[in-house]
């Protein structure tokens, strides 16, 4: 029988979850993905604030178990979270984000939960899991480089005056429609194999081995896409461009509820097998906090976010989802903690470079504030994690 105590930590974590979710959904993974649907006026701010909370929701549920796995077991080596250590890491990391939201200071999810179990797993005694570290932090260090990069390059291309701005487009489209052909779902996946992607599951239509099947389904895959949007582009351009940043910001929106919630509930997986609770229910409860989120706050952040996008225009905003899609999935699949604030912001900057000039009109001073921002809160996050926990442990006992 479960012991009283342990339900009621869990319940103190699993506030902490809820809120650390909504406040992930209200903030940039809630508001940014339809962000420039919106500037473009292709969707209105309620429908795209209802679709985020929606797609941010099934992303969660379908994808969600990498990050959330790696949150919960692989940051610390040597121990495992006990329910307190997990409970306080949630309590200070959304106590931190709480700090944040309230006070207008842009203290970055994935940092702050990454630091906070980190701490309290040092403060347990633990070692540090270096091999994950430095995926991490490759990732992390990455992400401006490579998601700014592409940005510049497909806004640099879409700019293009030899080449037709339709034709562009529908390579893009087929070149998304490649992603999504080899993103991995967990439905997809036998009961021992864990998720598998699209082309994946249905190789075995062709003839042949594996690889060639995944390869031409992908093809096939890619294909259907080009011509979809192409027909559309052929009714409108702009009409196209519109629709195709409706189905990116679709993309981005999905992406970031797998990415994003192992953050909410990736702490709790140490303290759900007393409860019972299987992986499963905590990534429905972390989509619901998301799904809140975005419903009741994203709405007023996606209307602010939306300005910022239509100075942008259709064209340099898909420049921007693009690769935001690619480095939200590239986590996913690597079970990596990652902030989606560094993600859009490196892919705005790249694509508003290509048109702007240095600095993509974005403040340098702002970006200095902005990045020092996120190493203090990762900094910070170890810190009063461990100093917390090693607190109430020489106190308690």
């Amino acid at each position: 029988m479960v012991e009283i105590a342990t339900i009621a930590t869990f319940l103190v974590a699993a506030v902490a979850s809820l809120f650390m979710a909504w406040a992930i959904g209200a903030g940039s993974s809630g508001s940014t993905p339809f962000a420039p649907a919106v500037g473009a006026n292709a969707i209105s701010v309620m429908r795209a604030g209802f679709l985020v909370g929606i797609l941010g929701f099934a992303g969660a549920v379908l994808q969600g178990a990498n990050v959330s796995e790696a949150v919960g077991a692989d940051l610390i080596g040597g121990v495992t979270l006990s329910p307190m250590a997990a409970t306080i890491a949630l309590v200070i990391a959304a106590g931190l984000v709480a700090i944040g939201v309230f006070a207008g200071y842009p203290i970055a999810t994935a940092f702050t939960v990454t630091g906070a179990v980190v701490g309290v797993g040092l403060a347990m005694g633990g070692d540090p899991a270096w091999p994950k570290y430095v995926e991490i932090a490759t990732l992390w260090i990455l992400t401006p480089f490579v998601g700014g990069g592409l940005a510049y390059a497909i806004a640099r291309l879409l700019r293009a005056e030899p080449v037709a701005e339709e034709y562009l487009i529908i390579a893009l489209a087929a070149f998304v429609g490649v992603l999504v052909a080899n993103i991995e779902f967990a439905i997809l996946g036998g009961e021992d194999a864990g998720g598998d992607s699209i082309a994946g599951a249905t190789s075995g239509w062709i003839p042949g081995p594996e690889l060639v099947g995944i390869v031409v389904m992908t093809a096939l895959i890619a294909a259907l896409w080009a011509i979809v949007v192409g027909a559309d582009l052929r009714i409108g351009i702009e009409r196209g461009e519109r629709h195709f940043l409706l189905i990116l910001g679709g993309l981005v929106a999905f992406s970031a509820g797998g990415s994003q919630v192992g953050l909410a509930v990736g702490p709790l997986i140490p303290l759900s097998g007393d409860v019972g609770l299987p992986l499963l229910a905590l990534l429905v409860g972390g989509g619901f906090g998301l799904l809140l989120g975005s419903w009741t706050g994203a709405p007023r952040m996606i209307k602010a976010i939306s300005q910022d996008y239509s100075s942008l225009g259709p064209r340099r905003s898909i420049a921007a989802l693009i690769p935001s899609f690619m480095i939200a999935q590239t986590a996913v699949l690597y079970g990596i903690p990652v902030s989606f604030n560094e993600i859009i912001v490196s892919s705005i900057i790249g694509s508003g470079y290509a048109a702007a000039g240095a600095g993509g009109g974005v403040s340098a001073r702002k970006m200095g504030f902005t990045v020092l921002a996120w190493v203090l809160s990762l900094a910070g996050s170890i810190v009063i994690a461990f100093s917390g926990f090693w607190l109430f442990d020489t106190l308690l006992f």
